[in-house]
């Protein structure tokens, strides 16, 4: 019984462990991501080690990225564009920051 009990738990961290943290962003205008480009609109952010992958429906693209945490809280989602490529995105109630690679931003 006590096995069970430690291996359900073991299973459920594991799983908890393993999930791909995801944020909610919304873009209110194109923009280009890795060379493709969104159309406005809500879209789910999943980082995956060090890559986003960015979803909409069956839109999807990924990009290399670095995540940072700093020391304050975002009070609300941010995204920081130089025209219409997207440099970084701002999480809102945490002190997350997605910065996207600007190498592949360049060749694509």
């Amino acid at each position: 019984m006590v096995k069970n009990i430690l291996l359900g738990f073991a299973s459920l961290a594991l799983a908890v462990a393993s999930a791909a943290t995801s944020y909610s962003v919304t873009f209110y205008q194109p923009v280009m991501i890795n060379g493709s480009e969104l159309k406005a609109g809500d879209y789910k952010v999943e980082l995956k080690d060090k890559t986003a992958v960015i979803k909409q429906g069956k839109v999807m693209t990924e990009a290399p990225v670095t995540v940072q945490n700093d020391s304050q809280k975002y009070q609300r989602t941010a995204v920081r564009l130089n025209g219409m490529q997207v440099e970084e995105i701002r999480i809102g109630g945490t002190s997350t920051r997605i910065v996207f690679d600007k190498a592949s931003n360049a060749t694509n």
